[in-house]
This record gives structure tokens, sequence and C-alpha cells, in this order.
């Protein structure tokens, strides 16, 4: 199956076949510092200890808030179309360990 191609405005995107299968994500971590949001997508498979990052994602400032604008508006389409988007209670965070060292000065 050929790279499939997006038409927007005047902006042609490209879609390779190996992003448009997608990564599935049941948890994002999103981290930032003065400069850049980093958000990690993560698969946490049920009665398992470890989970994995799928795909990390890093973002300037303004475009993790247009990113945020978007969501909540992709989010009101939804529910006005869908109905509301249940929230069930969220379990005790997990403890994390990225196995990464001490960030130091």
């Amino acid at each position: 199956m050929p790279d499939k191609k997006i038409q927007q405005s005047s902006l042609n995107i490209e879609l390779p076949e190996d992003v448009a299968e997608g990564q599935y994500s049941n948890l994002a971590i999103i981290s930032h510092n003065h400069s850049e949001f980093v958000v990690d997508f993560v698969l946490m498979t049920p009665n398992v200890p470890k989970a994995k990052v799928k795909s990390r994602i890093i973002l300037t400032p303004q475009h993790a808030k247009r990113l945020m604008m978007a969501l909540a508006d992709n989010i009101k389409k939804f529910e006005a179309q869908f109905g509301p988007i249940s929230e069930p209670e969220m379990p005790p965070f997990p403890h994390m360990n990225f196995n990464t060292p001490t960030a130091q000065a």
C-alpha cells in the first residue's frame, strides 16, 4: 500500500504507511522545561510490572498550547455527537522508574 498524502490548505503532508498504523497508548506522561514539552505515550499492560514508552513527542510551549486547545475543541465536538465521555475513578498513579541517570548540572 503506497504512502497516503493528506491535503490541508496549501500544505502537503505525507503520511508514511508505518506511521499511519499508529501506536496504542493508555498512559501519557508529560514533562517540561523552559523551552519544550515532552509527551511520552506509554503502553501499560494489566498484571505486567513493566510498561514501555511507545512514542515520544517533543513540542514547543506554543505548539503544546495549540494542541491542548485543539484537543479540547475535538472532545467538545465528540461529546456533542456521541454523548459525554465517562471518567471512571482513577487508580493510584503507579510509581515509575525510567532507568535513566539522575539529572546533574
